[in-house]
């Protein structure tokens, strides 16, 4: 793996693996593009006149991120932790926040000041949350745009990391590089496949595109698996700010003819390639304090941010946003959300699975 803390992975004190904090402040970036690509989407419709109208393909950097950690995290102790262990880690770092998600989100559904949509009585709701917080698909909130996650539209990319982390568990930890290399050149093509049937790899979060989910995580979490692997860390002087406006620049490429290509080549060549340039970037102490909290902020914002999206549209729709105003509205907004997942994470996530975990 070369010298970690010369690429800017400190080590922990007591034996404990470094961070690749550069990859922890991309994650961050990615999820405040989303929460942006989330409330432009809500006024405008049409994404080919949106700034950061590709926003969508961030949850495949995530994925693509995801494999490259979990195998960072998990090659070498797996077999000897054992999959309880493995899944209970799993389950602790994530599901606090699927669970507040949920709650959450119910609370904006009833809490509305634009009006409950008709048709959903006690009983429906209480199913819909339960299936969100045990993480089953279940797209029964039709005004919801009939996402699989109802009360929190974001968990579907949730539900494909958990199918992606057991398939580890049982399988991909043991399969050589070889065999690594093979399966990620099939989902490569299985990918290409899937954006070109569809136009685009937008597709995962509702019931009529629920496969093209498993599909996209079919490739880049191998893809990230392999970056690590594979010990690619490239070394380049873009830094931390660099890589961030490289990664914007990505989801906010103009559409045009051949969408379906560009999209696929993003995440077939584009965000492995970043992930390699994460993990070999070095960082000043100040800019790894920086990526630290912004990865800190990722996953509380992208799993509490949909709650007031749909109020949010309601709204918008109400006072017909041109613009200027608009964009002011969404910086407020997005603005508005970060406080809230920072609140989140202190009070609620950190203390939370500090204290699951010391009872495991």
């Amino acid at each position: 793996m070369g010298n970690l803390e010369a690429a800017g992975h400190r080590p922990k004190a007591g034996g404990q693996k470094p961070h690749f904090v550069v990859l922890d402040g991309l994650r961050g970036v990615a999820a405040i593009c989303v929460v942006i690509f989330h409330f432009s989407e809500m006024v405008i419709w049409d994404y080919s006149k949106l700034w950061i109208g590709h926003g969508y393909l961030a949850v495949d950097f995530f994925f693509c991120l995801s494999g490259f950690v979990i195998g960072y995290a998990y090659d070498d102790r797996i077999a000897t932790m054992g999959l309880g262990s493995f899944f209970k880690a799993r389950l602790i770092r994530l599901h606090p926040l699927v669970v507040f998600g949920s709650v959450l989100g119910l609370i904006a559904f009833y809490a509305n000041p634009f009006g409950v949509p008709p048709g959903y009585g006690p009983g429906k709701m209480a199913l819909v949350f339960a299936a969100s917080v045990l993480m089953v698909p279940y797209g029964a909130i039709h005004d919801g745009g009939r996402s699989l996650f109802g009360l929190n539209a974001p968990s579907w990319s949730l539900f494909w990391e958990y199918v992606a982390n057991f398939i580890f568990a049982i399988a991909l930890y043991r399969i050589r590089r070889g065999a690594l290399i093979v399966l990620t050149l099939v989902m490569a093509a299985v990918l290409c496949w899937a954006s070109h049937r569809a136009g685009n790899l937008y597709g995962g979060w509702s019931l009529r595109s629920f496969w093209d989910g498993g599909v996209r995580i079919a490739f880049a979490f191998p893809a990230g698996l392999l970056v690590y692997r594979m010990g690619w860390r490239l070394r380049s002087r873009l830094g931390f700010a660099g890589l961030s406006i490289l990664l914007v620049l990505i989801l906010a490429m103009p559409y045009a003819q051949g969408a379906w290509i560009r999209e696929a080549v993003v995440i077939i060549v584009g965000f492995p390639l970043l992930v390699a340039l994460g993990a070999g970037t070095t960082v000043t102490p100040k800019m790894e304090r920086l990526c630290r909290i912004s990865g800190d902020l990722s996953y509380p914002l992208y799993m509490t941010h949909y709650a007031v999206i749909w109020i949010w549209g309601d709204y918008a729709g109400k006072h017909h946003f041109v613009n200027g105003s608009l964009w002011a509205a969404v910086a407020l907004g997005v603005c508005i959300m970060l406080a809230f997942a920072w609140a989140v994470f202190k009070l609620y996530d950190e203390p939370v699975r500090r204290y699951l975990r010391a009872k495991s």
